[in-house]
């Protein structure tokens, strides 16, 4: 099968970094285009992202004609016939045309070659088969812009061989239909994931939250999910429940507050419950620190802060700080669920917006002079007296400070005495 259409809206054709790549690659024999992704969101007037390259040259002559003119070659990928060529401070992947001769996973052996057909046959999904020359053709060997037009995510070829090449593009399967795609998954690419999940468990845990997290942020994302959910795909990756009524209810959450969409707490709207099930994700999908930290304390208690007045929710925000009191509130409000009353929460989750809370005023140095000594006492007297602080409203005139000390000093002593 093949299509030609003009591209007339790619300004990175005739100026610019790539344009310059096009230039060095194009002409003594041999031909480069762009391919993949920036051909299908041009396409579908999405923003564009990293621009990939292909060419008939062998990865020798791409490394050559660079060397000739001065550009930085990096052997990114080279036994695969990648080379990332940095132009103005911006790296492309400069890919020889090639086709699978054996394939194990993400190991495959493959043979350069020089056809444009048999290169877009070894992909995975039509829409990003497609590949567009210097001059703007589009040139479409599998379908692929139909799919665009119809905003269809296909495998090419046969889906169970496709998926067997490469069990991570079960994942990249939902993640680029909700990104891309409308309407119901295509079927035969669908009952085929369901077929291959069980080439999940192979899969590195980087892998997998790449994709993962990648899908939760993408426009389509609930109906991938529920999709996925129905085939019995996401109790493999997670390890437990997923919980698709709390995403939807985060999904609706953002969009109130105008808020971009944000992975970590859809994951935990998707799959946090209790501490135990953030402590699960984090090693099944390998989080960074930082996301682990922001699951785990998003699980903490999430349902004690329901039905708070602002001043209680103010000791909570002073004690948690803005980042983990919002996203630990913004798990409460979805697990109350879609029909729960979005403006006393809204009120609560943009608390942070509205009052920054203040700094204890007491030092170490106020209690030492009330003749509390260095050591665990001292401490223990200024736990309690910011408890006190907090329980009166954070007051910050200087007579009323000073009197929390006192009160705390002297009840101090009396334990103290008590004790002996």
């Amino acid at each position: 099968m093949s299509d030609v259409r003009v591209l007339d809206d790619a300004p990175w054709l005739t100026s610019g970094p790539a344009a310059k790549v096009l230039a060095l690659l194009n002409g003594d024999g041999e031909e480069a285009r762009v391919i993949g992704g920036a051909v299908r969101n041009t396409l579908m007037r999405v923003p564009v992202g990293d621009l990939d390259i292909a060419t008939t040259a062998l990865p020798d002559e791409v490394v050559r004609r660079a060397k000739a003119v001065g550009i930085k070659s990096v052997p990114t990928g080279i036994e695969h016939g990648t080379v990332t060529l940095v132009v103005d401070g911006h790296p492309f992947e400069v890919t020889t045309l090639r086709e699978d001769v054996e394939t194990f996973g993400r190991k495959a052996k493959v043979a350069f070659g020089r056809d444009w057909a048999r290169d877009a046959e070894r992909r995975d999904f039509t829409i990003n088969g497609l590949s567009v020359s210097a001059d703007g053709v589009v040139h479409d060997h599998v379908g692929g812009l139909i799919d665009v037009e119809r905003r269809r995510v296909r495998f090419i070829g046969d889906p169970d061989r496709r998926i067997a090449e490469d069990y991570l593009r079960v994942l990249r399967f939902f993640r680029i239909h909700a990104a891309y795609g409308a309407g119901e998954p295509d079927r035969d690419g669908y009952l085929a994931c369901i077929r291959g999940r069980i080439g999940l468990a192979g899969l590195s845990a980087e892998r997998v939250r790449m994709e993962m997290l990648k899908l939760l942020v993408a426009e389509g994302a609930l109906a991938a999910v529920v999709a996925m959910v129905d085939g019995g795909l996401l109790l493999q990756i997670f390890g437990g429940v997923p919980y698709t009524g709390p995403l939807a209810a985060m999904i609706a959450a953002e969009a109130a507050l105008g808020r971009r969409p944000d992975a970590v707490l859809r994951l935990g709207a998707l799959g946090v419950a209790v501490t135990e099930d953030a402590k699960r994700l984090a090693q099944r999908l390998r989080l960074t620190n930082a996301e682990a930290k922001a699951l785990d304390s998003m699980g903490h208690r999430w349902w004690r802060l329901a039905g708070m007045d602002e001043a209680i929710a103010r000791r909570r925000l002073y004690r948690l700080g803005v980042d983990r009191y919002r996203n630990r509130m913004m798990l409460a409000w979805t697990r109350a669920g879609l029909g729960a009353d979005p403006q006393p929460w809204r009120t609560l989750v943009t608390l942070p917006d509205r009052w920054q809370a203040p700094v204890f005023p007491l030092k170490a140095a106020d209690f030492m002079a009330r003749g509390i000594a260095k050591g665990p006492g001292l401490g223990h007297v200024i736990a309690l007296a910011e408890d006190a602080w907090l329980a009166q409203d954070f007051p910050l005139e200087p007579e009323a400070v000073q009197a929390i000390a006192d009160q705390i000093v002297a009840r101090f002593g009396s334990e103290q005495r008590s004790g002996d």
